[in-house]
């Protein structure tokens, strides 16, 4: 009897610190699925930038359409919920900016395949700094709770991501430019001008997402 109560008592400590440990916020859960979703696409832009095909453009698709589906559930908790940890505003912003990212991966990969342009080293260089923008995104939003200078640290390096893809945006559009200028060169150029926005819009998102980070751990953390 005397071993059951000291055994109580000793377990006094842990038990009040599995009922106050900080759960994982199910918005910011939320937020790492659509991350999730983010990368895989752009990953599988990189595949078709390699290897141009349908099945990578078809599975760019349903992980646009998953996206949405997660952005859906988000929104819908929002409204629900009286009280959150951190502004609604801001958890609609970054949600917004992650979802922008896989639909401007979407548009790309899907005009390019319908519009049957080729691959070329200015976009393969545009999807390769998209996914590591995503990815530090994600970091970030990781990281953002526990470790919130972290996360401003990968914040910083996604928008070093907005400013490359502004740069390799300017030089595509300048390559372009320079070539012979024949009817069957110009609608090329039409084509390509438009693939290259979507990833510039992309990038853009990439850095709209690191300013709402840098906002939220100015205001929280």
């Amino acid at each position: 009897m005397i071993d059951r109560i000291i055994r109580f008592f000793k377990s006094i400590p842990q038990r009040f610190s599995e009922r106050f440990r900080r759960r994982p916020d199910h918005f910011l859960l939320r937020l790492r699925e659509q991350c999730d979703l983010g990368i895989e696409a752009t990953l599988a832009l990189i595949d078709y930038m390699t290897k141009p095909n349908k099945k990578n453009a078809q599975r760019v698709r349903q992980l646009e359409k998953a996206g949405d589906e997660v952005r859906r559930i988000l929104v819908d908790e929002l409204n629900r919920t009286f009280v959150t940890p951190i502004d609604r505003e801001d958890i609609h912003a970054l949600s917004r900016a992650v979802d922008d990212i896989l639909d401007d991966t979407w548009f790309t990969i899907n005009e390019m395949d319908i519009l049957e342009v080729e691959p070329n080293l200015h976009l393969q260089e545009m999807a390769q700094r998209l996914s590591q923008g995503a990815e530090e995104i994600k970091m970030a939003i990781e990281r953002l709770s526990d470790h919130p200078g972290v996360a401003s640290t990968h914040a910083i390096r996604a928008k070093a991501v907005r400013n490359d893809m502004e740069t390799l945006y300017a030089k595509a559009l300048a390559d372009l430019f320079r070539k012979p200028k024949d009817l069957d060169n110009v609608i090329v150029m039409l084509k390509l001008r438009e693939i290259y926005r979507h990833l510039f819009h992309a990038g853009g998102r990439i850095g709209d997402a690191a300013d709402t980070i840098d906002d939220i751990i100015v205001k929280f953390y």
